[in-house]
């Protein structure tokens, strides 16, 4: 499964060097300002990537949609697949007190959807899950066990945020319930949100004016550095920087990690 690397918001410390909980953290970093000092916690998060209801990990950009519409006739790119279960996994997750992975769903058949439920099933509270995730579809996945929902797709329309299908989801979960995915992919001197399976692009920029507005809507951001994202090339550390500088509330960075060298640099 991939891994993602979840960066907490900025919470000053009053003095240098206190440290946060370090359940699941792989590195603490104290840094200074003229005003503040903060402390800052990386935490490793495994993913549960499903596809046709295997866990798999795939090439960022080479998952399409086919042309008669079925996920079997779908052939991405592929780095790692395994026929252990995503329940297996999940437990492997909760056995190690691993809390907070992410459990995608990356098409759109029964057998995904039926590994995802048994996964958040199988450490109930200790997953999230996206993928196609709607207001009508997201409260079966938190009574199944999700800890919360991940949302990118739905809320976009036309390019731009649909702001009554944001508040109906945030009404169906409650927004500490909800994650808002941005992953994204560089234009210029730019990132912007890419959504459907990371094929249309909008005209949302990732900057500190777009996480602004939509923190106070959602409890945690996931963002994919799509232009990297399963090539193992090493992380996009200029768009991890940004997240870091720009995001009020934790956010997880995911995509290129490839050694414990790439964590360190987060």
């Amino acid at each position: 499964a991939a891994s993602v690397l979840r960066l907490p918001a900025r919470v000053p410390t009053g003095r240098r060097g206190l440290r946060p909980s370090r359940r699941g953290s792989l590195a603490v970093r104290a840094a200074a300002s003229d005003d503040a000092v903060w402390s800052r916690a990386v935490q490793f998060r495994p993913c549960i990537d499903i596809h046709q209801g295997r866990v798999k990990q795939i090439v960022g950009g080479t998952l399409k949609d086919s042309a008669d519409g079925k996920a079997d006739s779908e052939t991405p790119e592929t780095n790692f697949e395994t026929e252990t279960s995503s329940a297996e996994f999940a437990r492997m997750y909760q056995r190690d007190g691993i809390f907070g992975g992410h459990v995608i769903m990356l098409s759109r058949d029964d057998g995904t959807t039926q590994a995802a439920m048994d996964a958040v099933s199988a450490f109930p509270g200790g997953l999230q899950v996206g993928g196609g995730v709607t207001a009508e579809t997201a409260m079966p996945l938190i009574d199944a066990g999700a800890s919360h929902v991940i949302v990118t797709s739905y809320v976009f329309r036309d390019g731009i945020v649909d702001q009554t299908r944001l508040d109906a989801i945030v009404k169906a979960v409650g927004k500490e319930r909800l994650v808002l995915d941005l992953s994204c992919r560089k234009k210029g001197d730019d990132y912007y949100v890419v959504t459907d399976r990371w094929q249309k692009w909008t005209d949302l920029k990732v900057d500190a004016a777009t996480m602004a507005s939509l923190a106070s809507q959602c409890d945690e951001f996931l963002v994919h550095g799509v232009d990297v994202e399963g090539m193992k090339l090493g992380i996009d550390d200029e768009l991890v920087a940004r997240l870091g500088k720009h995001s009020p509330i934790p956010v997880t960075y995911a995509g290129g990690a490839r050694s414990i060298a790439d964590l360190e640099l987060v």
